[in-house]
């Protein structure tokens, strides 16, 4: 795979789905409609960002076969040509997707800081240091893992009301997504952090990694994962409290 940078492509990609995405729901009321298209979006890229990260990074390993993959030196490794496309492939996307909120729900600053945040780790990472894309990739599989699952979920749930389809797709999917989530966000995400606090602490990066920068880069992973699990929590009460109801509907 070349050097060139393909984040213009991936960017134009991701303008044109965009662009579809509201054809295909230009009947929708604009309350939905606006979340759906960014559900839509986001299906092309959730799962086949995992796949290219993931496939970055086993080319890695295969590559240095001599090496370990836990050695810490991995963490702060030049980017390979296909970690760096797999980086371009996701900014391209978080940059649509930041526009689409910029213009459409400005009000929603939570995601808007999320996105922001997530390019800041990608663009440093792609193009300040060019290093230390190994643990950054691992983060992106953990974080978008569950994309599919979510965007599926979030589809139903905005035509739950007046689908019978949906509603029934809702109501299989939670609250698996819901596990699915958790254990993504609030188990295996923790405990990875707590590996790139370990290496990035030991020093072993800092010839090659600014601090600013891998301190950065764990401020805002850890701000993203408690920001994720109070979305999780919420969504959980509110499943646990819809199930207690049913039961008290079901006891009159």
């Amino acid at each position: 795979m070349d050097e060139a940078i393909k984040l213009p492509q991936f960017f134009l990609f991701f303008i044109i789905i965009y662009v579809i995405s509201h054809k295909i729901f230009k009947n929708w009321s604009p309350k939905l409609k606006y979340e759906a298209c960014s559900c839509f979006l986001s299906l092309f890229h959730g799962t086949p960002s995992v796949i290219l990260s993931i496939s970055a990074l086993f080319s890695m390993i295969i590559n240095n076969s001599t090496q370990n993959p836990k050695n810490p030196s991995y963490f702060a490794a030049k980017n390979t040509n296909f970690q760096n496309f797999a980086l371009d492939f996701s900014t391209g996307y978080f940059i649509m997707d930041l526009i689409h909120y910029l213009v459409f729900k400005p009000d929603d600053v939570l995601f808007i800081a999320h996105h922001l945040a997530t390019l800041f780790v990608l663009l440093t990472c792609r193009f300040l240091v060019n290093h230390g894309a190994f643990p950054i990739l691992i983060i992106l599989v953990v974080a978008e893992i569950t994309s599919l699952c979510q965007n599926v979920w979030s589809l139903a749930r905005l035509r739950k009301n007046d689908l019978n389809f949906a509603a029934n797709l809702y109501d299989f999917l939670v609250p698996k997504f819901y596990v699915f989530y958790t254990v993504a966000r609030g188990v295996f995400a923790p405990l990875f952090v707590v590996k790139m606090v370990l290496v990035y602490t030991s020093g072993v990066v800092d010839a090659i990694i600014p601090t600013w920068v891998w301190c950065s880069w764990l401020l805002l992973t850890v701000s993203g994962i408690f920001a994720s699990l109070l979305w999780i929590l919420n969504h959980w009460v509110v499943f646990f409290k819809e199930e207690m109801g049913k039961k008290q509907q079901k006891l009159k």
